[in-house]
């Protein structure tokens, strides 16, 4: 009997929310930064991605995040071919993606609030619906007080903490994050990762590029290990620690 093709998307989609088949990426013309990567990562997961300066570490997030498409294989997320999906509805599932990098990409014309409120804003929320929400997120990476501050007046490790509030904000199906916790000092970098776990336990998939080996080995949860662009250690996904 054949096999109902919306049945096995939804089937699929239900074990894993992320699959690279045989992915490699490479920038114009130049070398490839990723190469014939294969993995998946199951709904509700909490992954590290670990390697070197030049790694691949940061490709391998902006593939994920639709900021990139690659030169070879088969991306799928939530489901979908992303290769045979038409641009029109790509936008539908960034939304459904956090994403914090290392530029930040923060607003210089919004406020702290507007900036961290601004997925709930583009998705159409009432600001009076959430400003409660995220004034207590704010609160919780240490912005309450500046919530009216612009970007332009806040230290580097501040801006960082703005960037991962507004990631999260929405409470995204996956979130991504690039180095989150680079600019902050040891105790601001646990209570951002206990932040992700918490995400995580609501069941957002949670994926970190990170140098952070400490942080890592702590944490105790699966690592995608990457190696001059090819994926040379994956810790199997099982049971994790809280």
């Amino acid at each position: 009997m054949s096999r109902n093709p919306d049945a096995a998307a939804h089937l699929e989609s239900a074990r894993e929310i992320v699959r690279f088949d045989t992915v490699s990426m490479r920038y114009g013309y130049g070398p490839e930064v990723l190469r014939g990567l294969d993995f998946t990562l199951p709904a509700g997961s909490f992954h590290f991605v670990t390697g070197s300066s030049g790694a691949g570490k940061t490709s391998l997030l902006r593939l994920i995040a639709l900021a990139a498409r690659p030169s070879d294989g088969r991306i799928a997320l939530f489901g979908h071919d992303i290769g045979r999906m038409p641009p029109a509805s790509r936008p539908a599932l960034r939304r459904r993606i956090g994403v914090v990098f290392q530029d930040l990409l923060l607003l210089d014309h919004l406020s702290v609030f507007d900036n961290a409120a601004l997925p709930l804003r583009i998705s159409g929320g009432k600001a009076s619906n959430y400003r409660g929400d995220v004034a207590e997120l704010l609160a919780w990476v240490g912005l309450g007080g500046r919530m009216d501050s612009m970007p332009r007046t806040l230290a580097g490790g501040e801006k960082q903490r703005l960037a991962i509030a507004r990631a999260v904000v929405n409470r995204p199906e996956i979130l991504l994050a690039d180095e989150p916790t680079a600019n902050v000092d040891h105790e601001m970098a646990l209570r951002i990762f206990r932040l992700f776990v918490e995400l995580n336990r609501l069941g957002t998939t949670v994926l970190i590029a990170t140098h952070d080996q400490d942080l890592v080995a702590r944490s105790g949860r699966p690592v995608l290990h990457l190696d001059g662009g090819r994926l040379t250690q994956r810790a199997a996904y099982g049971a994790e620690p809280a």
